[in-house]
């Protein structure tokens, strides 16, 4: 009497669950992408060394406060802070120094640089050493 074995049929591999991981991955990365596009700012420490030499230039003296701006000394508002470094500066492209408190709040640094953002000025940062009056 001859036995023969049952022939086994083969399964067929179920793609289901390789399409579930594929969704969950394109899901997942397109979540976690940004489709903005940021804007940049030229932005030069005022320590760093960039080997130009001195220009007779003055440079024009920004002072961020949590309630006011200071420009040169004098007391500027926030929209006419463009106009007012235009007229005292003496070249096309100057040198506006920053100085920034330690009470002013990180989105009104981030509001005038983007009032900068069209402008061909030169933006470098002075640490203000403290919490300035």
């Amino acid at each position: 009497m001859k036995l023969q074995g049952a022939l086994q049929r083969q399964r067929r591999l179920s793609l289901t669950s390789l399409i579930d991981v594929i969704f969950l991955l394109l899901l997942f990365f397109m979540l976690s992408s940004t489709f903005t596009k940021f804007a940049e700012i030229e932005i030069a420490s005022a320590g760093s060394g960039s080997g130009a030499p001195p220009t007779a230039e003055q440079p024009v003296f920004v002072s961020l406060r949590p309630d006011n701006i200071l420009v040169n000394g004098a007391e500027t508002g926030f929209a006419e802070l463009v106009s007012a470094i235009k007229a005292i500066a003496s070249s096309v492209r100057p040198t506006v120094l920053i100085s920034v408190t330690d009470s002013v709040t990180s989105q009104r640094l981030v509001d005038v640089l983007n009032l900068f953002r069209d402008q061909t000025f030169a933006v470098r940062f002075l640490n203000s050493g403290g919490n300035a009056q």
